[in-house]
């Protein structure tokens, strides 16, 4: 049986790549049952037999293009909670699976729209991807070295600005479903996101406590007591010791003059005082400095490579990574006291049987557990 705080919700995903993906499994993991519509044959792009991005959930094979199976994929959303698609603006409306379709006949039906601009505006139509959409929001221009942005991964843009928001408005969404008995669009653009997730910084720079550049701002880098450090061994530390007290721990824990490091918050004297950090970390291992300030109020932690993360103490008492089928990986996150969520159990080499499945979904039947059958997924044809 499934699990987690939304366990009974129903959800139609349509394949795509990565953020949203991502929100129907972090929607997975909290119990939903979700099915994924894949193209016939479709190739992923990871390649993988075990994708951590479709964990927890089944998948049909089904072209939309064909009137046949558009009808089935119609059916099976008629019978759902919510859809997840996110292609371009205006696609599924071309492919007669857009929102107007299920206005009547499925009204309680949350429709969610993953994309990078936004359902509209000029940019709308246009490609891109994460490094884009951050840029635009202003995000980019603050992330990185002074000659230089740096793209963050894709995990600013793609996924905490694109998938934990799609998933964030779906469940409001389908909050207010149960209260109203009408479900609506969701429309999460990665560039919306971003530009929300930075609000603590456009506050900073409207109250003059940020600077249009980079490197030079508290959390950029620019200042000694917030960043990372080179050890002796070649690996690296990160410091984020703002407040006093843990300023004074700090600078008590690597030795260096306390007089030299009195003016803390003089940005003018950042350069020269990070110069003497950098020189007192590199006199020892990540090793011997992890020993010296972790657990403490430094506020200090190894920077782990990937590998590194799981064997870690601490991320491994809390069960942060978890092995499924045989994969090491994220556990779902957060943690609910009363119905946590967990990895559902799902194929990813078999479709599930599509007859079977509309036929349960119809009749209201509870979550089931999802690993595939052997039979094909498509009803037969007359």
């Amino acid at each position: 049986m499934a699990q987690g705080p939304l366990n009974g919700i129903r959800i139609v995903e349509i394949a795509g790549l990565g953020p949203t993906p991502f929100a129907a499994m972090t929607l997975a993991d909290m119990g939903a049952e979700i099915v994924r519509v894949d193209r016939p044959g479709a190739k992923h792009l990871l390649g993988l037999d075990y994708d951590i991005l479709n964990r927890g959930r089944g998948y049909v094979e089904l072209d939309l293009k064909d009137p046949g199976e558009r009808g089935q994929v119609i059916a099976l959303i008629n019978s759902a909670d919510a859809l997840i698609e996110g292609m371009r603006p205006g696609v599924m409306e071309r492919l007669g699976l857009g929102p107007e379709v299920f206005a009547i006949s499925n009204p309680r039906l949350v429709y969610g729209r993953m994309t990078g601009w936004g359902q509209d505006g000029p940019l709308a139509q246009a490609a891109g991807h994460d490094i884009n959409y951050i840029a635009l929001s202003g995000a980019l221009h603050a992330i990185g070295p002074a000659d230089q942005p740096l793209p963050p991964l894709n995990l600013l843009g793609d996924f905490g600005a694109g998938g934990i928001y799609l998933a964030y408005g779906m469940v409001c969404a389908l909050l207010e479903a149960k209260t109203s008995g009408k479900g609506q669009v969701v429309d999460a653009a990665i560039v919306d996101g971003t530009a929300h997730l930075m609000s603590m910084i456009y506050a900073m720079r409207q109250g003059g406590h940020w600077a249009d550049q980079r490197g030079v701002n508290l959390l950029d880098g620019g200042a000694h007591f917030y960043g990372t450090y080179q050890c002796a061994c070649g690996g690296f530390v990160a410091i984020g010791s703002i407040e006093a007290k843990f300023y004074t721990e700090l600078i008590a824990k690597t030795g260096v003059d306390p007089d030299r490091f009195k003016a803390q918050h003089d940005a003018q004297q950042w350069p020269a005082l990070k110069a003497e950090l950098a020189t007192a970390f590199a006199a020892k291992t990540r090793a011997e400095w992890c020993a010296i300030m972790e657990g403490s109020d430094v506020c200090f932690a190894p920077v782990l490579t990937i590998d590194e993360a799981p064997e870690h103490a601490h991320n491994k008492a809390r069960g942060i990574f978890v092995v499924d089928q045989g994969i090491s990986q994220p556990a779902p996150a957060p943690r609910l006291s009363r119905t946590p969520g967990a990895i559902q159990t799902a194929s990813q080499t078999k479709p599930l049987v599509l007859g079977d499945l509309l036929d349960r979904w119809a009749s209201g039947q509870g979550h089931v557990n999802l690993s595939a059958n052997q039979t094909p997924n498509k009803r037969d044809k007359k």
